[in-house]
């Protein structure tokens, strides 16, 4: 954790020194009202106020560039046949609206400086994107002023002038970065956390965000199909990520907050290759009744490691009746690494950097000033860094700092607790299974289903799977698994004729006509209606 210096007040007091010396300035004229003065004039706004959020972390070696996309995902519907409001049809594109935030290293220099007020301008064309400069700058000024009603004119300057890391569309450095897709809180701008954002990407990282939109412009809703729309996004995003020259994307991860970090888990389940997964204070901890109704949401389906940074808890009279240890999807998570890092100085809003700390109204701190919250924010970043380095990078070192325990890492006493549990292995799922076959081989297959159902009891393969297994590798000239998997089936499933059949026809695709016969004779005797086996043992010159 490394605070910011700053190398221009140090070229001032040279400055200062010079001008002394050639005479422009009088001897004994104080230092540091000209430092002021000269500060004043290159600072705007600094002489009234200062903005809420200090950056606690230095940013990496990489310069920040950023790209701001409109685009549609054709693949879906937003707008309907008419105004949800004024009845009128629609006119122009009814695709759904991605606006596109890209953070990327880029070369030092070069782009635009952004400000926190640049950022929050977006957020009036969110989910429109008008053709028109003046409505365009209509609608950014209504955002704006919605949400810093709350601020005193100082407060409201400050703010919107206060820089940022990054630079609007500055050139792209050289190379290729592993990719995060930023999934938003619930109905909220893809810019809420752009200082996070920004910060990993100064460390070698790509993050991709757009904002949490909900399924129409009725806008976001708490439900199976409103977390199923931003679920929707982070896939979208993910197929634009292969279009990026400088993206990695073999090396993936999704980090959501609050609905985003229930959207996230729920992707993770669906997808495979993301690789990581970082919730800050997801609500996959707060809506189980929406995580049973997607019914694919499994502990088996989500084996990524999984770093959850959470607020403060909340008193027991607070919490909703299901919202228990029973009920916390992250206590049925046992094929992932978990880590939960718990911030004694934030509650949910605070997550938002940008809403929730940069434009939080004075009135809105809680136990905690501004100053502390930037610096629970600084191990924020940490956390998630360390976390993301050691996973999708593969450095032991950021593996290493996770096993450090709290008080060990530098951290101010009592600013955080860290819990973590480590996963049990593969899942119990038949994805899982044929690769620790494919790591074993195909003739420990019992042995490996017997495992398989000690971990999970539930876990079966049915007849018919292993019998559409079977001929799938078959097909594909794989006659040894092939028989493999059909032996395994007449293990495991002894009653079943089929079974019996396929193993007898694998046999004798792989010239072993003995077995064929054996196989054959066991289907026949428990189906004596079995044809195809009475056929077979004629072609193989037995009688049944």
């Amino acid at each position: 954790m490394v605070s910011y210096a700053c190398p221009t007040i140090y070229f001032l007091r040279a400055f200062f020194v010079l001008l002394t010396f050639l005479g422009f300035i009088p001897e004994g004229v104080p230092m540091r009202p000209f430092l002021l003065l000269i500060a004043l004039l290159l600072v705007p706004g600094a002489a009234s106020a200062d903005s809420n959020f200090t950056r606690i972390n230095a940013p990496g070696k990489y310069a920040v560039g950023l790209h701001i996309i409109e685009q549609y995902d054709f693949s879906r519907g937003y707008l309907g046949n008419a105004d949800l409001y004024t009845g009128k049809p629609i006119r122009g594109e009814r695709a759904r609206p991605i606006q596109t935030l890209i953070w990327y290293p880029a070369q030092k220099g070069t782009g635009r400086a952004m400000s926190a007020g640049d950022y929050l301008r977006l957020g009036g064309t969110s989910d429109y994107f008008p053709h028109s400069a003046a409505e365009r700058s209509r609608l950014e000024t209504g955002y704006v002023d919605l949400e810093t009603g709350g601020l005193t004119p100082d407060r409201i300057k400050a703010e919107l002038s206060a820089s940022m890391l990054a630079r609007r569309d500055g050139t792209e450095h050289s190379g290729k970065y592993p990719v995060i897709i930023y999934a938003p809180s619930y109905q909220a701008p893809a810019f809420e956390n752009a200082d996070l954002c920004e910060y990993l990407a100064s460390q070698g990282y790509i993050v991709i965000a757009s904002p949490s939109t909900g399924p129409t412009p009725e806008g976001m809703k708490d439900t199976l199909e409103g977390v199923e729309a931003q679920v929707g996004d982070i896939q979208f995003l993910i197929g634009y990520a292969h279009t990026l020259a400088q993206a990695d994307t073999d090396h993936l991860a999704v980090m959501g907050y609050s609905w985003g970090g229930l959207a996230n888990v729920m992707a993770a389940a669906k997808d495979t290759r993301i690789a990581a997964l970082v919730s800050l204070d997801g609500s996959v901890r707060y809506y189980p009744d929406v995580v049973d109704q997607s019914r694919y949401l499994t502990p088996e389906r989500v084996s990524v490691p999984l770093l959850y940074i959470a607020a403060t808890p909340k008193q027991v009279e607070e919490l909703t009746a299901d919202v228990n240890k029973d009920r916390s999807f992250l206590n049925k998570i046992k094929y992932a690494d978990l880590y939960r890092v718990t911030l004694a100085p934030y509650v949910h809003a605070n997550f938002s950097v940008m809403l929730g700390q940069r434009f939080l109204s004075d009135g809105a701190y809680g136990n905690y000033n501004k100053d502390e919250l930037s610096v629970a924010n600084g191990w924020l970043e940490t956390y998630a860094l360390r976390f993301l380095d050691g996973y999708l990078k593969g450095d032991a070192t950021g593996r290493a700092f996770l096993d450090v325990p709290a008080a060990q890492t530098g951290a101010p006493p009592h600013l955080l607790t860290v819990y973590k549990t480590k996963g049990q292995g593969q899942p119990a799922t038949r994805a899982a299974f044929a690769e620790e076959l494919g790591q074993k081989g195909f003739e420990q297959a019992t042995t490996v289903y017997r495992a398989f159902q000690q971990r999970n009891p539930s876990f079966v393969l049915n007849d018919d799977d292993l019998i559409s297994w079977g001929y799938q590798l078959l097909g594909n000239g794989n006659t040894e698994l092939a028989t493999y998997i059909f032996r395994f089936n007449t293990e495991i499933h002894p009653e079943s004729w089929n079974a019996f059949d396929s193993l007898g026809e694998a046999y004798a695709k792989n010239n072993k006509k003995q077995l064929a016969i054996d196989a054959y004779e066991m289907s026949l005797k428990l189906n004596p209606h079995n044809i195809n086996a009475v056929g077979r043992l004629k072609a193989l010159g037995v009688s049944p």
